[in-house]
């Protein structure tokens, strides 16, 4: 009787100790979406007369996924989180873009620093600060400071706009509310305004991003639910009620 006791006492307490490792790898290990996505495209420039703008081609046919060749770097590239690079996603987003548009690399880490400080020095002598970019303002970077020709402000864009730009190779930057994105590498509770990139969808539907708010961000997949409702405009602190906006660069 004895015996018995003592092996239902151990077998019970093997149990526990499952039950306890289990519960604790479940809740911390994050919540991504995991699954394959189609190999990268660069971009190539094609002339508007030849290729009208998908975006107001409602008869344009999107292939069942893609992934556009954007380099990637994130907001604090040399894990240096103070100011002024825990503000820096508008800048890591115009360079990402910028960047395949134009066919470059992003080397190093120092060599992204760098050139988002020099995004910083363009916006404080042309807005005045270098913080909480609008949409509209992000896009004067893309324009002025990066010389593309090719930037256009979208208001209101469907899941199916921004899949459209995507298939016609033109790369997608997007304002964000950052705390409704729910990304488990945002150092807690996230930001409350942030911007990324998107460069492709799955053929489950799902968005592929460059996501400068973390050093995993490379290829960060994110629902269509959540980042259609996470996009909101920079107004002045009240992000959760922005605008819907996307730049559209090609």
């Amino acid at each position: 009787m004895l015996v018995r006791k003592i092996i239902i006492n151990i077998v019970i307490f093997v149990a526990v100790l499952v039950v306890g490792a289990f519960f604790v790898f479940y809740k911390n290990e994050p919540n991504v979406i995991k699954e394959p996505i189609p190999s990268p495209q660069v971009f190539q420039s094609v002339s508007p007369s030849v290729s009208p703008s998908p975006i107001l081609n409602s008869k344009f046919e999107i292939p069942d996924s893609i992934n556009l060749a954007v380099p990637f770097t994130s907001q604090a590239p040399t894990k240096n989180w103070g100011l002024p690079f825990a503000e820096f996603c508008e800048e890591a987003s115009a360079l990402m873009a910028a960047s395949y548009i134009n066919g470059w690399s992003i080397p190093t880490s120092e060599f992204a620093e760098g050139k988002m400080l020099e995004i910083k020095d363009f916006e404080e002598k042309r807005f005045g600060y270098y913080k909480d970019t609008t949409a509209e303002e992000t896009a004067i970077i893309l324009r002025e400071f990066y010389k593309i020709e090719k930037v256009k402000v979208v208001y209101d864009p469907t899941a199916e706009d921004i899949k459209k730009a995507l298939a016609d190779k033109k790369v997608i930057v997007i304002p964000a509310a950052g705390r409704q994105l729910g990304n488990p590498y945002f150092q807690s509770p996230g930001p409350i305004y942030h911007m990324l990139i998107i460069k492709g969808y799955t053929k489950e539907g799902n968005f592929i991003t460059n996501d400068p708010g973390t050093r995993r961000g490379a290829d960060f997949i994110y629902s269509p639910g959540v980042l259609m409702n996470a996009i909101h405009d920079w107004n002045g602190g009240d992000v959760d009620n922005g605008k819907k906006v996307m730049i559209v660069v090609g």
